[in-house]
């Protein structure tokens, strides 16, 4: 279920996201990361989950992050500023199986260094598709935050394909599963980025959270 949010929440979120937008950094290594400045939010989730189009719809940027059919191909971790308080980090699909093993190790010990090390991030919004609900490499994922004690919110995506009754079953199946996880942000959000269904309550979620820290 998406969460409520005020009248200035929401139009906080537009605001947020109406602003300009664009590639700041891309990082392959603890030593290249951009220098911890403002508040950073990350997004996360299984290859082909949907992440680059759910930026895109969020920063009304149609090719800001770079979307593909080839599980994998982002093996950085990649940076989108507007120049305000917040930083957008797009990180790594994980569960991808036709990317080189060495590859694969090498940026999944990036992830868990990012996680650990960086104090201004403020917030993972792990994606999770909602016609399959959550997989072992979400599981494993939702440990790895837990471990890294960085706060983290569900956010289901392709919300339009599923039946209503479908989806209610998903978000019970989920909740039932991050409830004994402390580090779990309550509440599910709801997104659709081809139909653009709950991306304001999303801009509106990352507006409360960045009011809260400042």
């Amino acid at each position: 279920m998406t969460a409520d949010f005020t009248r200035g929440e929401m139009e906080a979120g537009r605001a947020l996201f109406a602003a300009d937008w664009q590639f700041a950094w891309a990082a392959r290594s603890m030593e290249t990361l951009p220098k911890m400045t403002g508040i950073e939010i990350a997004f996360a989730g299984r290859s082909n989950v949907g992440k680059s189009s759910l930026i895109n719809a969020l920063t009304n940027r149609k090719a800001l992050a770079r979307t593909s059919n080839t599980p994998g191909r982002t093996q950085e971790i990649i940076f989108f500023e507007s120049g305000g308080d917040l930083r957008i980090a797009d990180m790594p699909g994980y569960g991808y199986a036709e990317a080189p093993k060495e590859k694969v190790k090498a940026w999944t010990a990036l992830i868990h260094s990012y996680l650990r090390g960086r104090s201004n991030l403020a917030r993972v919004y792990m994606l999770v598709d909602s016609r399959h609900g959550l997989k072992s490499a979400d599981i494993e994922t939702l440990d790895l935050l837990g471990q890294a004690a960085v706060s983290h919110q569900i956010v289901l995506t392709k919300c339009d394909q599923p039946k209503a009754a479908e989806l209610e079953v998903r978000i019970t199946e989920i909740e039932a599963v991050t409830r004994k996880r402390a580090a779990v942000f309550p509440g599910i959000l709801t997104t659709s980025s081809r139909e653009g269904a709950g991306i304001p309550e999303l801009r509106a979620a990352i507006a409360r959270l960045i009011k809260e820290r400042l």
